[in-house]
């Protein structure tokens, strides 16, 4: 047969770039449950379409070409519900998946095609960062010429996974995603848990270095947390469905599920008539969007705000409802962080947005001041002003103070509405009496109840309707028929479904 030594040898080569770190390391992690890299592509990616870049590559030092199999990182693209992406899964097994000047290469070529070509960027991390000593002195760490190698314009959805230990380009990837799944159990952090031990002299948690509770709860870099690899991977693809491919188109259009929209009549016996009552507005989220439906970022971080994207009619959408549930839903620096980053999602994929008001205003205190309450309030009314997407606000029950105007209120939002039960206000009607005339429930029932009275004067729906300050009053039973139809209204047809996107290059972290 002609070329059979070449033959061999190629079948050769690509079996050793195959097995990886080898057989005793791959054993090891399925013997702990995890993914070895390759599964992971082939459970993300639809069966039979990856198509790898960057096989035959190894590392550029003599003496490490025979261990760095692929060099430690798989890269290529692939279909996810048929539709084209680019991945790099990061091969623990082979040198810790450590950044090298091949493996980078090949990491930049995958993100270079995507962008060029609108395909949605997945990153499956899990490495110790730079691969030492590769990268000592200063040819190491100051050649190169990578000036883009970070940069983000948005230009088509970004993924990240951390699966594993992610220090460096993996922590780096996460912090650049517009979705972060974790699973718990893995650790990502500006460095090592060894090297930040020898840092700062002390025994360090890699938890509290790092952990799903750091990241989901306190940092709010991690949109969602889950037990195994496997519902990390689904919820990648479950994102993915919810998002354009490339910045300049829309969405995709699903099936709108029979049950949808059915029990739209229960939000009045969810909804307290109390305002001073609580409840989970999940609950009634979940009556007007459809039928599961509704897949909620950062769920632990910011919790008095629910961000969530959902499907009304088949279509994307994205919701910014305030949440009673949680601090009565006062809004405070966490919120207005997590609602930055999703209405700057939302702008840059042709997302719509509706934000679902009912809130007592800002929480206020030290604490709040501390971290930077007044910058972050502004940073939102920032950008929500710079979104060109549809707005649409739905004033639920009580909406009160500057936060008016954050969750669309006062000319913020294209279309304003509001359920028949709703209150608006410069402050809670209770808290202006005793400000304004000093006068508490407590001290003097009587006097105080006449002064409510008079602070709770022309803040109705209908008093608000009266000077078109909301453009529609609904029984709240009609919410779902009311927003599929005025987003018929508002949808970009001279663009071409195409937003501006003002906020392509805004900070990606906060």
């Amino acid at each position: 047969m002609a070329f059979e030594k070449e033959l061999a040898q190629f079948e050769a080569r690509r079996a050793k770039a195959m097995a990886m770190g080898g057989e005793a390391k791959l054993a090891q992690r399925k013997a702990q449950g995890i993914l070895n890299a390759r599964e992971r592509i082939d459970l993300l990616a639809d069966p039979g379409t990856f198509l790898e870049s960057g096989l035959f590559g190894v590392s550029h030092i003599p003496q490490a070409r025979d261990k760095s199999p692929a060099d430690g990182k798989v890269a290529g693209f692939a279909k996810i519900d048929g539709r084209e992406v680019g991945i790099v899964s990061n091969d623990f097994t082979v040198m810790g998946a450590s950044s090298s000047d091949v493996n980078t290469s090949k990491v930049g070529h995958v993100k270079k095609v995507a962008t060029g070509r609108g395909l949605p960027m997945i990153f499956l991390g899990e490495s110790t960062g730079a691969r030492m000593p590769d990268v000592m002195g200063a040819a190491g760490i100051m050649g190169g010429d990578r000036p883009t190698q970070y940069l983000r314009k948005r230009e088509t959805p970004w993924v990240s996974a951390v699966l594993g230990h992610c220090y460096g380009s993996s922590s780096w990837y996460a912090a650049l995603g517009d979705f972060v799944v974790m699973r718990k159990g893995a650790i990502t952090a500006v460095s090592s848990v060894k090297l930040t031990a020898m840092a700062i002299s002390e025994a360090v948690d890699p938890e509290e270095l790092g952990g799903w509770k750091m990241h989901t709860e306190v940092t709010g870099m991690v949109d969602l947390a889950v037990d195994t690899d496997e519902e990390a991977l689904a919820a990648v693809r479950r994102f993915l469905s919810y998002l354009p491919s490339h910045h300049n188109e829309s969405p995709p259009v699903h099936p709108v599920p029979p049950e949808s929209g059915k029990e739209g009549h229960r939000i009045l016996e969810i909804l307290p008539e109390s305002r001073t009552k609580v409840y989970d507005v999940r609950k009634i989220l979940k009556l007007i969007y459809d039928a599961d439906s509704l897949f909620e970022l950062k769920p632990r971080f910011g919790r008095t705000v629910v961000t969530a994207l959902a499907r009304l009619d088949g279509k994307t959408v994205g919701i910014v409802a305030n949440n009673p549930f949680v601090k009565g839903g006062a809004i405070d620096p966490d919120s207005c962080d997590k609602v930055v980053s999703f209405l700057v999602l939302c702008d840059s994929f042709n997302i719509p947005l509706i934000f679902m008001a009912d809130q007592p205003g800002f929480l206020i205190g030290v604490e709040g001041e501390r971290a930077g309450a007044i910058g972050k309030v502004m940073n939102w009314m920032n950008a929500i002003s710079l979104v060109t997407v549809p707005k649409i606000s739905v004033n639920m029950r009580k909406s009160y103070g500057q936060a008016v105007l954050n969750m669309g209120g006062a000319g913020n939002a294209d279309e304003v509405v509001a359920w028949f039960t709703a209150e608006l206000n410069f402050m809670d009607p209770r808290s202006a009496v005793t400000v304004v005339h000093g006068v508490t429930e407590k001290d003097n029932p009587e006097r105080f109840q006449v002064l409510l009275t008079e602070m709770s004067k022309d803040s109705s729906a209908y008093d608000a309707a009266a000077t078109n300050a909301v453009h529609a009053v609904i029984n709240p039973a009609d919410t779902r028929d009311y927003l599929i139809r005025i987003l018929e209204v508002h949808r970009l047809r001279m663009s071409g479904g195409i937003g501006q996107h003002l906020m392509r290059t805004w900070p990606t972290s906060y």
